[in-house]
């Protein structure tokens, strides 16, 4: 009997329609001698599954299953891409444990600790994990724009300490543009991170485990006009992605043996993608850690499976089945 696996997406925040791309191309590529997909939405009004013929049928979330023609039907796994609350943040991963489903993501604390920026690049610091100088800020504080300037300096990046997709993120340059900044990444979180802005090229690298060893995927090269790798660049085709990247052979596998220890110091599981700028001394400078990283047609972690010459229905299988 084939396994009935859940691809699960949606979600409570900004980047519900990004991670429906990533679970079309998921679902798209699942090998079906073996499994069985299925399209589950979670949103803040419904729990469900996409059925067949364009119908949907509601998730009882005592035990995650659905009806099929009055029979109940359980999965055998998850597979989260939930960009953001509450897949990505380590909500979902509890409580798929505490109903004992099995899920190919990161458990809780790999989820929670990367989705919250502020937390985790201070906890890979103490590991000699080189990050950019930051502050954080909550909701409530009024803290002195003058001295977060003092601290930090311009340019700067004010971001949502647990939003993904650059929703929310601006790049600042003056004083006067501190106020707003802040205010646009209140909108997204209830946490805002400014962080010193560090000038280079960025890198960044995909990698999961098969099972036997981390895999780290060929690194690409992130290049874009805009300021920063923002939405429209991400998304509407305002960069250049190179992969892999044009950097010499000791440079890439640096930051693959860089992005190897981070994953396993993190405990992480299945997927992950790695971002970071590369300093003009060749020191990767970590940005952020993804534990559901974007699997559309546009994004970076299949066509670093492409470059590798790795068929993306092969490693889904070897996922679910470790899983």
């Amino acid at each position: 009997m084939k396994k009935k696996v859940a691809i699960v997406y949606g979600g409570y925040s900004s980047e519900h329609k990004i991670s429906e791309k990533s679970a079309r191309v998921i679902f798209e590529h699942i090998d079906r001698v073996l499994y069985e997909p299925f399209m589950v939405e979670i949103t803040t009004k419904s729990w469900h599954v996409n059925t067949k013929g364009g119908g949907v049928s509601p998730i009882d979330k005592n035990k995650f299953t659905f009806l099929t023609d009055r029979v109940e039907s359980a999965f055998d796994i998850a597979f989260i891409t939930i960009h953001g609350t509450p897949g990505e943040d380590g909500k979902l991963q509890s409580y798929f444990d505490m109903i004992g489903l099995a899920y190919i993501n990161s458990g809780p604390f790999g989820s929670t600790l990367t989705f919250n920026k502020w937390a985790c690049n201070s906890f890979l610091r103490a590991f000699g994990i080189a990050t950019a100088k930051a502050i954080l800020i909550r909701k409530g504080e009024s803290p002195s724009t003058f001295e977060i300037a003092d601290e930090i300096g311009f340019p700067c990046f004010i971001k949502p300490n647990g939003a993904g997709s650059s929703f929310g993120i601006s790049k600042v340059k003056t004083l006067m543009e501190m106020p707003n900044a802040i205010a646009k990444a209140f909108e997204e979180d209830d946490e805002v991170v400014v962080e010193g802005a560090i000038v280079g090229r960025e890198i960044t690298c995909g990698l999961y485990f098969d099972g036997t060893e981390i895999i780290p995927l060929p690194v690409t090269e992130i290049i874009t006009p805009n300021e920063f790798f923002d939405y429209e660049a991400k998304y509407d085709g305002a960069s250049q992605e190179v992969t892999p990247a044009d950097i010499d052979l000791e440079l890439s596998t640096l930051i693959q043996n860089t992005s190897k220890s981070i994953y396993r110091r993190l405990g992480l599981k299945g997927l992950a993608r790695i971002d970071f700028i590369v300093t003009e001394e060749c020191v990767p400078c970590l940005i952020e850690v993804n534990t559901t990283p974007g699997m559309s047609e546009a994004s970076i972690v299949p066509q670093q499976f492409e470059a590798a010459g790795i068929e993306l229905k092969t490693v889904l299988s070897q996922l679910i089945e470790l899983g």
